[in-house]
């Protein structure tokens, strides 16, 4: 058998006797204590020595506020051959004072010696006011060494370690004295160079400059934009109103029906007129609201009788068929409408 071999044997003999041990030391005991070859057997192992983990730990900032994350960091250096199990690890075995664990993130790395490198970050925050002492308890690790074909929980742990304690001031990270955080250094600003001192002005004339031009673009668009009126021109009117007119003399006036159409074409002429000729808006304005307009006009007519000619049209379109007036009195409201154009 090799040397190799050997060794191996021989440490699994006393991993298996350090198991039986309960059982086989009532045996012991009742025939006189254990035989000299078991305990040889059994010396490989037991003598064998463990170099346990090393432990870092560690948070980001020393005081926090309400409602602030601060990150508890944890590196494990487990050396060749031994490990940790990662159930003593979780959030749920972190002991803590006034803290709340938000989050966790492990990660494990091995290197080419061998060594297994264990880095957890818990995130802590705290919701209370009434604990000015913040604290991390010590975490328990247990460590066990690796044997081939076995699990570590499935073994006896070789040791313990503490993870060691944090404590977190609840405070703002600000000084307490405004004074000695010296947010400002009392120095007076540099003067500004000469170069500057007009710069404002300049700058100023210079967007006038700039916005005048836009400013003739945008009104020569709106004017564009802007829909012009069509006005009819005096020669147009003065044709237009003869027509009428002689519509107006050519009609038979021997009904009611027929002067009242009569009465309605002279009211929509003699208002056209004062809309046309003389700017008088007359097809909005009631009788009574044509004479004041009309007061200082050019019209050579009295405004009283423009208004008593538009009077007697609305009477006669707006009342009854037996209240309609007269033939010769439509033929007299004609003749006033001639006037009023004439004027």
């Amino acid at each position: 058998m090799r040397k190799g071999d050997s060794r191996h044997f021989l440490r699994k003999m006393g991993t298996a006797l350090r198991r039986q041990w309960g059982r086989l030391s009532p045996f012991f005991a009742k025939n006189g204590g254990c035989p000299l070859f078991l305990i040889a057997l059994a010396s490989p192992a037991l003598g064998q020595t463990t170099q346990p983990p090393v432990v870092h730990a560690g948070v980001d900032r020393t005081a926090i506020w309400v409602a602030d994350r601060v990150n508890y960091t944890v590196e494990i250096v487990c050396p060749k051959g031994v490990d940790i199990l990662s159930d003593d690890l979780a959030k749920e075995k972190l002991k803590t004072t006034g803290l709340d664990v938000v989050g966790t993130d492990a990660t494990a790395t091995t290197d080419a010696d061998g060594a297994t490198t264990h880095r957890i970050r818990y995130t802590l925050t705290t919701y209370h006011v009434d604990t000015p002492d913040l604290r991390i308890d010590p975490l328990p690790v247990r460590y066990f060494v690796k044997r081939p074909g076995q699990r570590l929980q499935d073994e006896a742990p070789a040791g313990e370690f503490a993870v060691p304690a944090v404590s977190v001031a609840f405070r703002s990270t600000l000084p307490n004295d405004p004074d000695a955080a010296a947010l400002r250094d009392g120095v007076d600003p540099a003067p500004r160079p000469r170069a500057f001192a007009s710069a404002r002005a300049t700058g100023l004339a210079l967007m006038l400059v700039s916005v005048a031009p836009l400013a003739f673009v945008a009104a020569a668009a709106v004017n564009r934009r802007r829909p012009r009126r069509q006005g009819r021109s005096a020669r147009r009117m003065r044709q237009d109103e003869r027509v009428t007119m002689d519509a107006l003399q050519t009609m038979d006036l021997s009904t009611p029906d027929g002067r009242r159409r009569a009465y309605d074409g002279i009211d929509t002429l003699v208002r056209t007129h004062l809309q046309d000729a003389l700017a008088v808006p007359g097809p909005a304005l009631t009788p009574s609201e044509v004479t004041p307009r009309l007061n200082g006009s050019r019209l050579r007519v009295a405004p009283e009788q423009v208004a008593a000619l538009l009077a007697a049209c609305e009477q006669a379109r707006y009342a009854p068929l037996e209240a309609v007036p007269s033939s010769e009195a439509c033929r007299d409201a004609i003749e006033r409408a001639r006037s009023v154009l004439a004027g």
